[in-house]
């Protein structure tokens, strides 16, 4: 095999260039020996459309693969919730079952599970691919439902093209409601979409749409990997969201869970026939030990066509544009990352890397591709893995972009740890552009993971209890002034310095106060905390709605001039004064972090033109203090053969300039 253009491009892969060929040669090999070399792999990804519930002209089929099992039933409503003889499963071989029923059999709305004996026991089970999960409000018990509807969804929008630069707004259907209530499909549809239209953000990634048992874990504990969550609404009025957020121009990407699943057997997959093993490991390597879940066998066959099978079935079923994979980190490694510090090449080759699980992300990676070349996929992955974000026809996993997650963790740390005035503005520039040279990433100042309890977001971080009582545009308070300009330096340097595409929580766009707590024992099942308060934003006497102006503002600009289509040009590193000046393209982007110190007549390194403002962080509707002259034309000079401009620079200030 030739070298990559992977080692080509890092030199420092070269001692590991035989690693590089014998894991891309595992992929190839694997998906050769899936599909025969006759077809494309998607043509083999049709788990969810053999097993599970069917109906056909001539009845309802129902096949299960349950190899370890001696007897399976079905029984729900129709059997009166008894386990009876006429509805046994008849092994077709392999492990598989089946059984046929009339038409009229099965009515639109009928809950079912299976009864499995296997040789040491026997247990209640949810069928491995069913569709719909309810649970039981007094019962809380979960059951597979038979969904028939009479005038299934139609979509009427196609979906938009795959965003160049991908500005992605993470979003939870269930806390996206100002109440204290599990919002829905529908009401976000109506109500919170067209926010994010308004914000100009192109891409939504909405979480914790696979089903779960435990609302509390956010999503990432799935038991049902083909059922959309029951607590949202039914599946037709997801089908009318994606289609009316794709019929607004916007993509819409699923933050899907195949990195692990949850220990659950009556709702989920493990133990499943009776064993560990039918999609997991076994044992220790079978459970995480932090999250108390099922890790997957990634070398199973039954684990991959499963697996794959629930990649094209969003795809195709609900018209998702592509995938945010959780745990990326979890899945390549034995030891899961945790506590690991990836800081040498050897830890990307040793024995400690999973490339069972390497060969299945390059096989999804190239069915998402194949089902649509359009779709986006992002790989959750602190560890910096070699080409993570690298095409897989190049010898690289393939996705097309890798969270930059160090990012997130770098300004928390700097605001917990430094003064204002230890800033280093190189320390800044270079870790908002650190990246491997072959991919693309996806920047962020904060998400999700930043909003939740035990942890605190950036308003929360800058200006803690000032948040509840000194927000008014009428109440000043030298922490909440400072808090809020610092918000806003944070998030349009981590923009603008963007290696491929930007993410920003729900509500974090405004300074979403307080942190994020999901109803629990703990908290007395209190949904205070699991809920997103829109009326601050809407409020024009708060600092909340000038955040929420600046962001709007801010991606607004971005996508106008186009500038994260460009390469980053550095223009100026002042360490002493804290001044960080690079352009983009025909944009110069000038940052004063200084706390103190507002400078006059600041010369600024540029190209030769004229420039003027089209975003200014002091502007008075920003919350800012109105110091400079947004009217104001800037000519470039030259001295010794270098051209520059002279700036009015306030203390914690950010100019955005565009050269005419």
């Amino acid at each position: 095999m030739e070298t990559p253009d992977l080692v080509l491009l890092d030199p420092y892969l070269k001692p590991y260039k035989r690693s590089l060929d014998r894991r891309h040669q595992l992929a190839v090999l694997r998906m050769l020996d899936l599909t025969d070399g006759r077809c494309p792999l998607k043509e083999l990804a049709n788990h969810h459309l053999y097993y599970g519930l069917h109906k056909t002209d001539h009845g309802w089929v129902f096949r299960e693969k349950a190899p370890h099992a001696k007897q399976l039933f079905l029984y729900g409503d129709f059997s009166y919730w008894q386990v009876n003889p006429l509805y046994e499963l008849h092994p077709i071989g392999q492990g598989d079952w089946e059984i046929e029923l009339p038409l009229d059999f099965l009515k639109h709305g009928m809950l079912y599970r299976l009864w499995m004996v296997w040789q040491d026991g026997a247990d209640d089970r949810l069928p491995s691919c069913v569709t719909r999960v309810v649970q039981d409000e007094q019962t809380k018990v979960f059951s597979a439902q038979v969904w028939d509807p009479e005038k299934p969804y139609e979509f009427r929008n196609s979906s938009p093209e795959k965003p160049e630069i991908p500005l992605i707004y993470e979003a939870h259907i269930g806390m996206s409601s100002e109440k204290e209530e599990i919002s829905s499909y529908w009401a976000f549809k109506e109500y919170v979409l067209p926010r994010i239209k308004n914000l100009g953000y192109n891409t939504i990634q909405l979480m914790a749409i696979q089903e779960h048992p435990y609302y509390g874990s956010f999503g990432y504990q799935v038991s049902n990997l083909f059922a959309p969550t029951f607590r949202f609404g039914t599946p037709e009025e997801l089908k009318e969201l994606v289609d009316t957020a794709h019929g607004m121009g916007i993509s819409v990407v699923l933050d899907v869970v195949h990195s692990h699943a949850v220990s659950n057997v009556k709702e989920g997959l493990s133990r499943f026939d009776g064993s560990e093993t039918l999609y997991f490991h076994g044992g220790e390597r079978g459970r995480h030990p932090v999250w108390d879940s099922r890790c997957f066998d990634y070398g199973k066959q039954e684990t991959i066509t499963l697996l794959l099978s629930n990649l094209k079935y969003w795809l195709e079923e609900f018209h998702f544009d592509g995938f945010r994979f959780d745990g990326v980190t979890s899945m390549c490694y034995w030891n899961h990352g945790i506590g690991v510090d990836f800081v040498n090449y050897d830890q990307y080759f040793d024995a400690n890397v999973d490339e069972d699980a390497i060969v299945y992300l390059t096989m999804a990676n190239q069915l998402v591709k194949e089902v649509n070349p359009n779709a986006l996929t992002i790989a959750e992955d602190v560890s910096g893995m070699p080409g993570m974000a690298f095409p897989v026809s190049r010898g690289g996993i393939g996705f097309d972009y890798r969270m930059s997650m160090g990012i997130a963790d770098f300004w928390t740390k700097i605001i917990k740890e430094r003064t204002d005035e230890q800033w280093s503005v190189g320390e800044l520039f270079f870790k908002m552009t650190d990246h491997r040279i072959e991919e693309k990433t996806i920047s962020y100042a904060e998400s999700h993971d930043q909003a939740m309890v035990g942890d605190k977001t950036l308003i929360f971080r800058l200006i803690d209890k000032f948040m509840y009582d000194s927000m008014s545009v009428f109440t000043p308070n030298v922490t909440v002034d400072r808090g809020v300009a610092l918000h806003k330096l944070i998030r349009l340097l981590t923009l603008t310095l963007a290696n491929g595409g930007y993410l920003n929580f729900m509500g974090n766009e405004f300074g979403h106060p307080e942190w994020i707590d999901f109803p629990r024992e703990g908290n007395n099942w209190s949904m205070k905390y699991a809920r997103r308060m829109w009326f601050l934003a809407d409020d024009k006497n708060l600092k909340y709605h000038a955040l929420n102006k600046f962001d709007k503002a801010m991606i607004h600009t971005a996508v106008a001039s186009e500038m994260l289509k460009h390469d980053v040009e550095l223009l100026l590193q002042n360490e002493a004064d804290q001044v960080l000046a690079f352009r983009r393209g025909c944009t110069m982007v000038v940052f004063n972090f200084n706390p103190e110190k507002s400078y006059t007549d600041y010369e600024v390194f540029c190209q030769s033109g004229n420039y003027k403002m089209i975003l200014n962080t002091d502007n008075p509707v920003f919350a800012g203090f109105g110091n400079v002259d947004e009217t104001w034309s800037y000519h470039s000079y030259e001295r010794n053969g270098n051209h520059y401009v002279k700036m009015y620079l306030p203390s914690r200030t950010a100019m955005v300039l565009s050269c005419q």
